[in-house]
């Protein structure tokens, strides 16, 4: 291999903050580790992420695939909701093995206030425990549920797009795809944040990420073997698991695609989108410079986060016509 240089630095305010974190956030995760993690909170109870906004939150279960469990979402919509708006489904990070529904709902929260939008965010069943094709199914699930009570939900099924971050963002790649190959939802776009997309771990940037940031390649590994098991590395493992084993990525709907400089999986999600422009598709990247993983989740109130959430937000406006 191509001797690894090391990685670009951070960002002097970012770089700053995670420092001052320290031991808070362990850069690492191994096996070992899961079900502690698991135990404590990854971000505010939703009732602390909704005070101050005008959104309602509401529980419901719906099906799962056939013969799996059933699922639980999330839909938020703004208390004084009209209907005709548009829809945003939502899937949560967490490397496929940590993380919950409300991962990332300040997002979705921001959306719902601003657009008049409707999100869905649903909890799906998390590796190892429930390996690939577990997490995709689920997603795609909810996506299909979601989609089919459009009319009841009160959104326009023709501006539905698909969002989320890290193994969220792998994970609503796949559902495109699914959506693609099963003639499933017509999705009007897909927001992958720093989407965790290829399970061989054997770029330049996931040499460059050991040991610090947040989320390195043991974290990778760790999230990996979980999800695919032996399968990994192998022919066998699906493109709806790990999208950046697709070669063919044509019609997908249009894409927001944004990843960090200083994080593991900058050069696979660079690669994702240059699979999209290759086949004439569709999609907008960003490559945030001195950024690390999550970065504007981990530290909102640093500049290059503010930009980094207004320009996504604005893409999503354009797409939705919000």
């Amino acid at each position: 291999m191509t001797p690894v240089h090391k990685a670009p630095p951070f960002d002097i305010e970012l770089g700053s903050t995670l420092a001052s974190l320290g031991d808070l956030l362990n850069p690492t995760l191994t096996p070992d580790m899961i079900a502690g993690m698991r135990g404590g909170p990854l971000t505010a109870s939703i009732e602390e992420q909704l005070v101050g906004h005008a959104v309602s939150h509401q529980e419901r279960t719906i099906p799962g695939p056939d013969g799996a469990p059933d699922l639980i979402v999330s839909i938020f919509t703004r208390t004084d909701h009209v209907p005709g708006g548009p829809g945003i489904y939502h899937t949560h990070g967490g490397g496929m093995v940590i993380g919950d529904r409300f991962l990332g709902a300040d997002m979705l929260i921001e959306w719902v206030e601003l657009m008049d939008a409707v999100a869905v965010s649903v909890e799906y069943r998390l590796a190892p425990e429930n390996p690939d094709p577990a997490p995709v199914e689920d997603c795609y699930a909810g996506l299909l549920w979601t989609a089919g009570h459009a009319e009841e939900l009160g959104f326009d099924p023709e501006r539905l797009i698909i969002a989320g971050a890290s193994a969220g963002g792998g994970l609503a790649a796949g559902v495109a795809l699914l959506a693609r190959d099963r003639g499933g939802p017509t999705l009007a776009g897909q927001v992958l944040i720093c989407p965790m997309l290829d399970d061989r771990n054997e770029t330049v940037s996931s040499y460059q990420i050991d040991g610090f940031g947040l989320w390195d390649r043991t974290s990778n590994d760790t999230g990996w073997d979980a999800l695919l098991g032996d399968r990994r590395k192998t022919p066998e493992v699906s493109i709806y698991a790990a999208p950046a084993r697709a070669t063919d990525l044509s019609g997908l709907p249009p894409a927001f695609i944004d990843v960090a400089t200083a994080e593991v999986f900058r050069d696979e999600v660079v690669a994702y989108a240059s699979g999209i422009w290759a086949v004439g598709g569709v999609a907008e990247l960003h490559v945030w410079a001195g950024g690390f993983h999550g970065f504007d989740m981990i530290v909102p109130q640093a500049a290059l986060s503010i930009h980094a959430r207004d320009v996504r937000t604005k893409w999503v406006r354009r797409m939705l016509g919000a």
